[in-house]
C-alpha cells in the first residue's frame, strides 16, 4: 500500500503543482524520485511530527495541498492537538497520511502499532478517514483524497499486502464495496484485514455457510445505505477490523443498526479486545496472538450462525 501511495501521489504532483509531500525523517529511500523531480516541494521536517502538521496547515492556507507522512502512531497521536486545532477546527486543506495500520510494524512492539488511531481521528469534526483494503485500492484512493477539499486521514499498510482487486477499479469516495453476496451472514471489514475476511467467507461457503463480505474502506463519512442493507438482508453481521473495538469502526457501524435499523439482527465485533499487543513475531503471528486471524473470524461466524438459528426457530 504504502509504495502505491507514494507513485499516486508522484503522479498527481506532476500535475498539479500546489502538491507537496512534508514526512517525518522516514521513507528517505522511497521518496527518492518525489525529492529528486520536485526538490521545492518534498520538506523532510525531522523528528518533529507536530511542527510538520502546523507547517502543512500554513502551507494550506496559502492554496498548497500538502500530504503529511509518517509512521500511525506519530502521525495520530503525537499531533492530536495540532490536527485537531489547525487542521480541524481551521478546515484546513491537510492529508494526514499513517503508514503502519493496524499491527503492520509486528517486531517494533506496541509503540509502533496503530490501534487507536481510528477512534483518535473520527471524533474530529471536519475530519475525513479513509482506509484502503489493497494496494491497487490505496493508489486510487490518494486520487480520490488528493481532489476533497479539507482534512482527511489516511490508513495505509506497508507489509506487501496481496491484491484483491484489479487495475480496472474505481474507487467511490463514502461508498462501501459487496466485495462477496451471501445471505446468512454479512462480514464488514477495513484496511488490509479485508484479504482475511474473504479467504475467511470462502472457507465458510464450503462449510454451507452463505457469507456476504463488505469492504468499509472509508470509515468517515460511513456508508449507511450498505450496512442496512446486509442487516436487512442477512440479519447477522459481523465487523472485523486490527484496531482497539473500542472507538474503532465496528461501534460506529453498531450505531448506525441501532439507530436506523428497523430489522432484528445478531451482531459481533472483531478486534483488539481494549488490550495492547505485547507480543512480538511476525504480522500473521500477531494476529493470531490478537484474535484476529482468519480462524477467528471462521469460528466467530459459526458461533454466530448458531444464535441466529436459536432466534429463529
Amino acid at each position: 500500500m504504502r509504495n502505491a501511495y507514494i507513485s499516486a501521489l508522484y503522479d498527481i504532483a506532476k500535475r498539479n503543482k500546489q502538491v507537496m509531500s512534508l514526512n517525518a525523517d522516514i521513507g528517505a529511500i522511497v521518496f527518492d524520485k518525489f525529492k529528486s523531480d520536485f526538490p521545492d516541494r518534498f520538506v523532510n521536517v525531522g523528528v518533529a511530527e507536530q511542527n510538520m502538521i502546523g507547517i502543512a496547515a500554513g502551507l494550506a492556507s496559502c492554496g498548497k495541498i500538502p500530504f503529511t507522512y509518517t509512521i500511525t502512531p506519530f502521525i495520530t497521536a503525537r499531533t492530536y492537538e495540532q490536527i485537531r486545532v489547525d487542521v480541524c477546527l481551521q478546515n484546513s486543506n491537510v492529508k494526514i497520511v499513517g503508514v503502519g495500520a493496524g499491527l503492520v510494524y509486528s517486531t517494533l512492539g506496541p509503540t509502533h502499532h496503530a490501534i487507536e488511531d481510528i477512534a483518535i481521528m473520527k471524533t474530529l469534526p471536519n475530519m475525513k478517514i479513509v482506509s484502503p483494503a489493497d494496494p491497487i485500492e490505496s493508489k486510487m484512493a490518494t486520487y480520490a483524497i488528493a481532489e476533497i477539499k479539507g482534512p482527511v486521514y489516511f490508513r495505509i499498510g506497508t507489509a506487501g499486502e496481496p491484491k484483491i482487486y484489479d487495475e480496472n477499479y474505481e474507487f467511490t469516495f463514502g461508498k462501501g464495496v459487496e466485495l462477496k453476496h451471501g445471505d446468512d451472514v454479512t462480514l464488514i471489514a477495513t484496511g488490509s484485514i479485508v484479504y482475511d475476511t474473504l479467504m475467511a467467507a470462502k472457507e465458510l461457503e464450503l462449510k454451507g455457510i452463505s457469507t456476504r463480505v463488505i469492504n468499509i474502506h472509508t470509515i468517515k463519512p460511513l456508508d449507511k445505505d450498505i450496512i442496512l442493507k446486509a442487516a436487512r438482508e442477512t440479519g447477522a453481521i459481523i465487523t472485523i477490523e486490527e484496531h482497539n473495538l473500542e472507538g474503532g469502526v465496528g461501534s460506529s457501524i453498531a450505531s448506525v443498526i441501532l439507530e436506523e435499523s428497523e430489522s432484528q439482527i445478531k451482531f459481533k465485533r472483531i478486534g483488539l479486545n481494549d488490550i495492547f499487543c505485547s507480543y512480538y513475531g511476525t504480522h500473521q503471528e500477531l494476529k493470531t496472538h490478537s484474535g484476529i486471524a482468519k480462524e477467528d473470524i471462521i469460528r466467530e461466524v459459526i458461533n454466530l450462525i448458531k444464535l441466529k438459528d436459536k432466534q429463529v426457530k
